[in-house]
């Protein structure tokens, strides 16, 4: 039997979850629009192994959302799960914060975008079939009415995620379906986890670092 201990700090969801064999078998998340991630993380990770009754020493892996997304929630979720894949020497898994977002709609046809809110009006987003293979890169970009048209012309495009408020002042093609207040969750980590332990797709503990797509930009104090 695998355990998998999810973390996902992309955004302002604290979110932690643990999985049995891919399936998602406790969860705990903080859903609301303020950061809570420091104070709330490692609490979080005890509740989520007190309720499946499992002994931290009894976990296969650790897999966290490595990005895009909030430079200090990243940082906070990445050295939790380096600290205790270290602690507890077992291997480090890195989940795409857009596609575990992705994998929260269901599709026959078209495409899927996750979106996360980055400054101004720009967006992290990647694209994504129906069958949640990536068919366009992730992306720092800069919305404007004509953004995704190639894709809008075509067929049903679904945007997910809190960029989606954004996105929709802009986007009017009959084409576009927004589906809002949704964040990235530890809880569509579950299977993705599994299925890169299984092929052994793990991370290198010392070096691994989130995938911030750009740098960090310090704002200044308005004091």
């Amino acid at each position: 039997m695998v355990f998998i201990l999810n973390i996902e700090t992309s955004t302002t969801n604290c979110s932690v979850s643990l999985s049995k064999e891919g399936e998602t078998f406790v969860l705990k998340e903080d859903y609301n629009n303020s950061y809570s991630h420091a104070e709330r993380l490692h609490v979080y990770i005890d509740a989520v192994l007190k309720e499946g009754k499992i002994n931290s020493k009894s976990l296969d892996a650790i897999a966290v959302s490595k990005g895009p997304g909030s430079y200090t929630g990243l940082r906070i979720g990445v050295s939790a799960a380096k600290g205790l894949c270290y602690a507890l020497e077992i291997p480090l898994i890195s989940i795409a914060t857009l596609e575990g977002l992705a994998q929260q709609i269901k599709i026959e046809d078209g495409v899927i975008v996750p979106m996360l809110d980055a400054r101004r009006m720009e967006v992290y987003s990647a694209v994504f079939n129906s069958e949640y293979k990536q068919i366009r890169d992730t992306q720092a970009q800069i919305l404007d009415a004509a953004s995704f048209n190639e894709y809008l012309e075509k067929g049903k495009v679904c945007f997910i995620g809190n960029g989606v408020e954004k996105t929709k002042t802009l986007i009017t093609h009959s084409n576009a379906i927004f589906v809002e207040n949704k964040l990235p969750s530890a809880n569509e980590m579950c299977k993705l986890a599994y299925d890169k332990y299984k092929k052994n797709d793990t991370e290198d503990v010392a070096y691994f670092e989130p995938y911030y797509l750009k740098d960090f930009i310090a704002l200044k104090s308005k004091i």
